[in-house]
């Protein structure tokens, strides 16, 4: 039997599975998260996706006194956006946030990416020639700003999400409140062993997000490999009984990577939250562990004269 929670320095419980909310379509979060807070599901996972208000609607009705989740059982995580990184604009954006989910204070706060955008209210700036633009606040700065936030109440936990092990240990050199969890780009094809290492080390725990290969996103190369597909996870899914997505999401657990992944078929949610009553054996581990290829998928790019470029590949803090 495998745990189904982990433990925070802070002392709260955060479940190793999550339903996230990245790619959902207007009108479809609302009913996600009601069903998964229906069925068990404690953990919800929030951002920049335009669905924060529906996911709040959700969270008003089912959760609090005399309803379906008790307040202290719920652990909700949001992040902080790029064109927010001004000290200045942390605390307003926090508070849209809670405004939004209908919460008075966060489980989790992230910093989204390490890299800051132009301030503004266009989420992704661009210059003249269609690059980002920039604004040069170091994310220390920011870190800083985010600490004001748990000491005023309005967060309980801080965190990084896409932060390389270097700038996890810069954000370190400076930090009076400890980081929690790092949130990255983790599956089968990206194991990410070293920087899961790097952050254990340091206390640090590791959320998944995309943990099935994220073989849906629109620039999904036709020749790239599917994930769900490797006879080496059809192999211990028929063994198990299991769904080759439990698999890969068991994997994941048994390590103690919490894992946020995106569905909205209620068989695939209910799904994904059984994955605590079976073990891999250490040969079963090894060879899903030898699928890893460092195939990063969710690169952000965007396009320069006629060609796509990684996103952030211009900042002066590359």
């Amino acid at each position: 039997m495998v745990a189904s929670c982990i433990l925070l320095h802070t002392g709260q419980k955060m479940s190793l599975i999550g339903p996230g909310t990245w790619k959902s379509e207007p009108g479809q979060v609302k009913a996600v998260i009601k069903y998964a807070l229906s069925i068990g599901y404690h953990h919800i996972d929030c951002a920049i996706y335009g669905n924060e208000t529906e996911t709040g609607e959700a969270l008003k009705e089912d959760v609090g006194p005399g309803k379906l989740v008790p307040q202290e059982e719920l652990f909700v995580t949001s992040k902080l956006w790029n064109t927010n990184h001004h000290p200045e604009d942390v605390e307003p954006a926090l508070r849209k946030t809670l405004a939004d989910l209908q919460l008075e204070y966060l489980d989790l706060y992230l910093r989204h990416w390490p890299y800051a955008f132009g301030r503004g209210v266009n989420p992704f700036p661009k210059n003249a020639d269609g690059t980002t633009r920039y604004d040069s606040t170091h994310y220390k700065e920011t870190w800083k700003a985010l600490e004001a936030l748990v000491a005023k109440g309005q967060v309980r936990a801080l965190g990084l999400s896409n932060f390389s092990s270097q700038q996890i240990d810069d954000v370190l050199s400076v930090a009076s409140v400890r980081r929690a969890v790092l949130q990255v780009e983790c599956y089968s094809y990206l194991a990410q062993n070293g920087l899961v290492a790097h952050c254990q080390a340091r206390s640090l725990e590791v959320t998944a997000y995309s943990p099935l290969g994220s073989s849906e996103r629109a620039w999904c190369d036709l020749d790239e490999p599917v994930l769900l597909e490797e006879p080496v996870v059809l192999a211990p899914a028929e063994k198990h009984g299991r769904s080759p997505a439990q698999i890969l999401l068991g994997r994941q657990v048994q390590q103690k990577v919490s894992c946020i992944s995106k569905r909205v078929t209620p068989s695939h949610i209910l799904q994904n939250i059984q994955v605590f009553d079976f073990t891999f054996s250490l040969e079963e581990m090894k060879q899903l562990d030898a699928l890893n290829k460092n195939l990063l998928f969710i690169v952000p790019t965007l396009t320069v004269d006629g060609k796509r470029v990684p996103r952030d590949s211009g900042h002066p803090l590359r």
